[in-house]
C-alpha cells in the first residue's frame, strides 16, 4: 500500500509542477491582462492543490489534513478575489491589449 501511495504522489506531484509551470509560462506568454488573470489562477491552483494532495498522500494524517486543507482553501478564495478585483480595475481603465509578450516596450531582455 505504501508503495501505491509514494507512485500516486509521485504523480500528483509531478503534474502540479507542471501546472504551476504552465502557469507561469502564460503569465510571460499570454497577451493581455485578461488572458494572463487566466493563467495565473486557473492552472495555478489546481497545480497547488494537486501538490498539497501529494503532501497529504506522502504522511496521511489528520494533523497534516488540516493544514493542508487551510491552504487550500485560503488559496482558492485569495486567487478567485484577485483575479476579480485585477479583471475589475482592467475592465475600469479599459487597459489595452499588448503585442502579447509581458515584456515592456523598449527593454531589450526578451
Amino acid at each position: 500500500m505504501s508503495a501505491a501511495m509514494d507512485v500516486a504522489a509521485a504523480v500528483c506531484l509531478l503534474l502540479g509542477a507542471i501546472l504551476a509551470f504552465a502557469a507561469g509560462v502564460g503569465m510571460v506568454r499570454f497577451p493581455g491582462t485578461l488572458a494572463r488573470m487566466h493563467a495565473a489562477t486557473k492552472p495555478q491552483v489546481l497545480g497547488l492543490h494537486l501538490i498539497l494532495l501529494a503532501m497529504w498522500l506522502r504522511d496521511p494524517s489528520w494533523k497534516i489534513a488540516g493544514v493542508i486543507l487551510l491552504v487550500a482553501v485560503y488559496q482558492v478564495v485569495t486567487a478567485a478575489v484577485a483575479a476579480y478585483v485585477v479583471g475589475r480595475t482592467a475592465h475600469l481603465t479599459e487597459s489595452p491589449q499588448d503585442d502579447g509578450t509581458a515584456v515592456p516596450h523598449g527593454d531589450t531582455r526578451a
